[in-house]
């Protein structure tokens, strides 16, 4: 993997240089993901668009830090951190859980007069479809058997206890924060397009569920139903790339 470049505060990488791109992309990855999750978006479309992968607290170089167990929190941090970006059009991707960090974070761009200029949400179903979930609350081994049912993880780094030890904290934070997230009624983004993605078998969202971010926007909504399981993102960018080109490729 190409070496990067982590921002003064931490919470983004940047695997390669792209000082003269016209547009940005920003990627939120998935709970217990970190910012190489999003390496093979950054290899495709860099130079051409500057690719920022989000960190999370509590992973990789910043594993030190307690991780954030709330979406609002982690929302709040990164709008703060983000905001700066927004020199140029900005692109929100945002994969599970990360979908609804970046929903949320779009949600207070807009508040603060920068609109982002379109939010692409994968594999995960929309912010007023609840699901009672309580995989926060199992111990240990339930954690880990719910990742393995997703396979999002190498399967032998999950039986490695040393590993185990490392990614079990964030783990258990990022699923308490998005499994007691609740979206506020009647809130939606006002300026900023959303295109859903969804495995066509995804356990864990239908289309109709995908089909319902187009609740969440007064904009354009577009979804698209992509091959693949949960981790659909992860296991064919390939699918995935030109659709995010494609909307990067209209800005700037």
């Amino acid at each position: 993997m190409a070496s990067s470049t982590t921002t003064d505060s931490g919470w983004t990488r940047r695997f390669r240089a792209a000082p003269q791109a016209r547009a940005r992309l920003i990627c939120f990855p998935h709970a217990g993901g970190s910012a190489t999750s999003c390496f093979p978006f950054a290899q495709a479309l860099t130079p051409g668009t500057d690719v920022l992968a989000v960190q999370y607290p509590g992973r990789q170089e910043r594993r030190s830090e307690p991780p954030l167990d709330s979406i609002e929190l982690l929302t709040d941090a990164l709008t703060r951190e983000l905001l700066p970006c927004a020199d140029r059009p900005l692109v929100f991707f945002g994969h599970s859980m990360g979908a609804i960090i970046a929903y949320e974070t779009a949600l207070r761009f807009e508040a603060a007069g920068v609109p982002v200029a379109h939010l692409v949400a994968s594999g995960r179903r929309a912010p007023s479809r609840y699901r009672p979930e309580t995989v926060h609350l199992r111990g240990d081994e339930g954690i880990l058997a719910e990742v393995r049912l997703l396979r999002g993880t190498d399967s032998a780094l999950l039986d490695d206890p040393e590993m185990q030890a490392l990614i079990l904290p964030a783990l258990r934070s990022d699923y308490h924060a998005i499994e007691t997230y609740r979206h506020a009624p009647g809130l939606r983004l006002e300026r900023t397009p959303v295109t859903a993605l969804t495995g066509d078998a995804d356990p864990r969202t239908t289309i109709d569920e995908a089909r319902s971010w187009s609740a969440h926007t007064t904009a354009a909504f577009d979804l698209r139903v992509l091959p693949g399981d949960h981790f659909f993102a992860l296991s064919r960018p390939e699918a995935v790339v030109p659709v995010l080109a494609g909307l990067l490729g209209g800005l700037g």
